[in-house]
């Protein structure tokens, strides 16, 4: 186990997304608008009409994903959460319709359906990046250990 203390907050970000806007497209947006490059988007939620999400499917090899897309559907979010290291988001959302829901990585093409809004809190400093633990790329360990502090705090 790896972990870091940060005890400095900065800005925080409240995203509105309308109807026709995506979510990790306009969250790549603000983060290089903002120049955002630690952060964590704490809370979200909303409404789409199509959504990309992506799971792990093999318990040893993590490079193995299953993709799932609604196109013209109406979806819940119950919740959208994730970190921000080196200005590259890593997101996951839990989506559902009156059926079922389904929690996944967020691709580009979750578009919003009447409204969206997540809350992103700013950590300046922390200077986080994703590395490689491990030599083979495609490692459970290099996808699930990969987020390591660089440097001087």
């Amino acid at each position: 186990m790896d972990y870091f203390e940060h005890n400095k907050f900065g800005r925080t970000f409240a995203l509105r997304l309308d109807k026709g806007e995506d979510i990790l497209g306009s969250l790549n947006n603000l983060i290089e608008k903002e120049n955002i490059k630690d952060g964590v988007v704490v809370s979200g939620v909303g409404t789409l009409d199509r959504c990309a999400l992506h799971f792990v499917t093999h318990l040893e090899d993590a490079s193995k994903m299953y993709y799932r897309e609604w196109k013209d559907q109406p979806l819940e979010v119950a919740s959208i959460q994730g970190i921000i290291a080196d200005s590259m988001p890593h997101i996951h959302a839990v989506v559902s319709d009156q059926n079922a829901a389904w929690g996944g990585h967020v691709e580009l093409g979750c578009r919003t359906l009447y409204l969206c809004e997540m809350l992103i809190v700013e950590m300046p400093g922390f200077n986080l990046t994703r590395v490689s633990k491990n030599d083979d790329i495609n490692s459970t360990d290099n996808f699930v250990k990969n987020l390591v502090k660089k440097a001087n705090i």
